[in-house]
């Protein structure tokens, strides 16, 4: 036997339709409906007043707010943000107090609402926390040690197309080995350009990029498809901090130079491109750096001896290591379940082996990818500023 659902208005209704029949008292119906003589003359009221509506629940809001926003405080408010439109509200409250002490403007929050309610705030994006690195930058002793890697920035030529440049420096000499404008900022493309500059130039020990598309992801360890071919490539990727530019500060001063030298919107495409080329050379060969004793980088640079053959080879492990396969769904096989690894590793050998403290960690070649705990894989990734406290995001098959 189930519980029965009682209608409040329904029961309303039937008090009333018993009271209308004249058969028993209103002290008689209080008791059967186990109500207050006050709340069964508030019913017969509004039913003789309003008919069968008036046995419908009201709004309980009230009908008036003592703090109500007036009409032409709103549209000052409203003026101010409109004419700084990138403000938010406690910067449109400090101008707003400035510009007028005696009134008492409202609160933020309030002002905020009032932002929302006219359209005029835009939410912010959440982002997942990337993982955390797990050691420092290298520090570049010599050329090929660190090649850096990123876009310039696009801008829009004059025949009306986008050209964000590929850009490829050695962080030692600051030799430009790449300025390019792809058709595209993909993997594909991007690995296009590392094949034939390895070819040209030798592999670098490590490529240090931001944490942008294609060069990392918010999954595991950050790895992306370019930073899993370079691993099978023979070159260890690495990531600056978010919001952390200076971190790859000489690739960001070649930028500079380029944006104030080379950079030309009256162009075309094609001219644009010229303009790199003859840039590359400038840059390289003439232009004198302060850093380099005012020499120019190709009296610094020198290709790497490390060959490159052209064959991507997955990482192998010592004996130390178990081996697990990462299927193309993301997930390895571990002992009778699944471990989601991710799926940029699909086919790929993982080393996992017990450490100092006897946790079991996972690792793709040089990369670190996380503990092994519970059945899943817990990944350490960047605190958020608002939570500092928080470490850790288990990541398990589904």
């Amino acid at each position: 036997m189930t519980w029965k659902e009682v209608n409040v208005e329904q029961q309303r209704k039937k008090f009333i339709n018993l009271y209308l029949s004249n058969k028993s008292t209103i002290a008689e119906l209080c008791r059967q409906f186990d109500i207050s003589r006050p709340i069964a003359y508030k019913w017969i009221h509004r039913y003789e007043q309003d008919g069968w509506d008036g046995l419908k629940d009201r709004s309980s809001a009230p009908k008036t707010q003592a703090m109500a926003i007036s009409t032409d405080m709103e549209t000052e408010i409203l003026a101010v943000k409109l004419a700084y439109i990138k403000w938010g509200p406690k910067k449109v409250k400090s101008i707003l107090e400035k510009e007028n002490p005696i009134v008492k403007w409202p609160s933020g929050t309030t002002i905020g609402k009032i932002f929302e309610r006219n359209g005029l705030t835009i939410p912010r994006k959440l982002r997942r926390r990337l993982a955390e690195r797990q050691s420092p930058l290298i520090n570049c002793q010599q050329c090929n040690d660190t090649w850096c890697i990123d876009f310039k920035g696009w801008f829009v030529t004059i025949d009306n197309h986008k050209c964000d440049p590929f850009t490829v420096t050695d962080a030692f000499s600051r030799y430009l080995l790449n300025c390019f404008k792809l058709e595209a900022g993909n993997t594909k493309h991007v690995w296009g350009v590392f094949d034939r500059l390895f070819r040209e130039y030798g592999l670098p020990h490590y490529v240090r990029s931001d944490n942008g598309s294609p060069f990392a992801t918010t999954g595991t360890a950050r790895l992306s498809s370019l930073s899993v071919k370079l691993i099978k490539a023979g070159v260890m990727p690495e990531w600056i901090d978010p919001g952390k530019p200076q971190q790859n500060g000489r690739h960001e001063r070649m930028h500079l130079t380029m944006q104030q030298e080379c950079v030309f919107p009256e162009l075309t495409l094609d001219e644009q491109q010229m303009k790199f080329n003859e840039f590359i050379n400038y840059y390289n060969f003439i232009r004198p750096h302060e850093a380099l004793g005012q020499k120019s980088p190709s009296e610094i640079y020198h290709p790497s001896n490390r060959v490159w053959n052209g064959k991507l080879q997955s990482p192998e492990y010592s004996n130390e290591y178990i081996i697990g396969k990462v299927r193309d769904c993301g997930k390895m096989a571990w002992k009778g379940g699944d471990i989601y690894i991710g799926r940029v590793l699909g086919g790929e050998p993982i080393g996992i082996k017990t450490n100092t403290e006897g946790v079991l960690t996972a690792h793709y070649g040089p990369i670190y990818l996380g503990t092994i705990e519970d059945g899943g894989l817990i990944v350490t990734r960047r605190k958020s500023r608002a939570k500092r406290n928080v470490s850790y995001i288990v990541e398990k098959s589904v």
